[in-house]
């Protein structure tokens, strides 16, 4: 993990992200590229001339103020850091800024900013969770835990899933962490027999690790949604960690859509990081 970028809105949420992404920085001596997404109001797009300048220079200047008072902080002393002010939607532009500056990881918080909201727009986690086609790991909380230790991977063990499991399992190596595959049964049209699961998974493993050895690392569980049996499973196993994958824009999956992982991203109190399929 080479580089992280952080959204910030200057919330105290995305000061939450700012410290977990500073403490995963400096584990992995990595660059934090901070940044801020300044969108300005569609009244003030449309004036012309010297006071629009005028006014768009006032708000820029404002913004890395802001800026600068909200990234000094101890706990990035020693950190390379990149500072960005950008005049984007962020659920739009996110990707393209994580594609340009090479970065392996987003980390955000779960809440947007109060107040300046015509100015500072807060970042939209769940849009980013949908559209980012690099991991994204959203944290609601003080990091008080950040070794992320036990970890509960949520697969639906297609063969599409392929991709984002190997890009799962070699960030958790790094972690060291402990990790536990689930796959969640629901009791409607996606029911499937013991024997239907075992053999779904077993062609999964044998596809994507060209062997079975990790079969015993799978828990089946039954729940009446799959955010319930991830979110249920991950308490019972005390996971530091929810991993989901995200399907973004193409659509209802017949396991996790983009609705579920930003659902759970919404209702899990443990930090949550989700991979595109």
């Amino acid at each position: 993990m080479k580089k992280i970028i952080v959204p910030v809105d200057f919330s105290q949420h995305s000061e939450f992200a700012l410290e977990t992404a500073a403490v995963l920085a400096r584990r992995n001596n990595a660059e934090l590229v901070v940044l801020h997404m300044l969108e300005l109001s569609n009244a003030m797009a449309t004036k012309e001339g010297n006071e629009v300048q005028a006014q768009t220079i006032f708000f820029l200047k404002l913004a890395e103020k802001k800026f600068k008072e909200f990234l000094d902080k101890d706990y990035l002393q020693g950190i390379k850091i990149t500072p960005l002010v950008k005049h984007f939607k962020v659920f739009n532009e996110v990707s393209e800024v994580a594609k340009e500056y090479d970065v392996d990881l987003i980390v955000m918080g779960s809440r947007g900013t109060s107040g300046f909201k015509e100015v500072f727009i807060g970042s939209n986690t769940e849009k980013v969770v949908r559209y980012s086609n690099i991991p994204v790991l959203v944290v609601k909380h003080n990091p008080i835990l950040t070794d992320f230790e036990t970890v509960v991977f949520a697969c639906d063990f297609s063969e599409d899933a392929i991709k984002p499991y190997h890009q799962a399992l070699k960030m958790f190596e790094k972690m060291d962490a402990k990790v536990h595959l689930l796959y969640v049964n629901l009791p409607n049209q996606q029911f499937r027999s013991s024997v239907e699961m075992e053999a779904r998974v077993a062609n999964f493993l044998k596809k994507a690790d060209g062997n079975l050895d990790k079969l015993n690392q799978v828990t089946y569980v039954s729940d009446y949604s799959v955010e319930k049996g991830i979110i249920n499973f991950s308490s019972v196993v005390g996971a530091d960690l929810i991993a989901t994958l995200t399907r973004g824009k193409k659509g209802l999956a017949h396991f996790i859509d983009g609705s579920i992982s930003e659902s759970i991203v919404n209702h899990s109190t443990l930090p949550v990081m989700t991979f595109k399929i």
